[in-house]
């Protein structure tokens, strides 16, 4: 799935949507060769799950930076994934949100 945004010059602009986010982190890893072949969604799943993996890690460890970097880590990996599998990452969350907010309190009876 290429990106039509691959050749815009993203630099350090912070005052993105997450759409733009999404864009910005995909056309990177695109100019890195992270995506010379298809990448199948366990791939992809599997690569966000090592990266909270890691913070957990860095947490364990007090690597408070590290920690940090870890949770910037896992947003990348899941723009760059919201964006390959053509997800409007913002969208899916403002619907979550409203679902959430109509929920019960501690709705399921979870412990956690």
């Amino acid at each position: 799935m290429a990106n039509q945004n691959e050749d815009r010059d993203w630099g350090l602009a912070f005052n993105r949507t997450i759409k733009e986010w999404q864009e910005a982190v995909h056309s990177n890893a695109i100019k890195h060769g992270w995506y010379e072949t298809d990448r199948q969604v366990p791939e992809l799943l599997c690569l966000i799950h090592s990266e909270v993996s890691e913070a957990l890690e860095a947490y364990r460890h007090r690597e408070d930076a590290g920690f940090r970097e870890e949770l910037a880590d896992i947003a990348i990996r899941l723009l760059d994934a919201c964006e390959y599998w053509q997800v409007d990452l913002e969208e899916e969350m403002r619907k979550k949100h409203d679902k959430n907010i109509k929920r019960s309190y501690r709705h399921g009876g979870k412990r956690c």
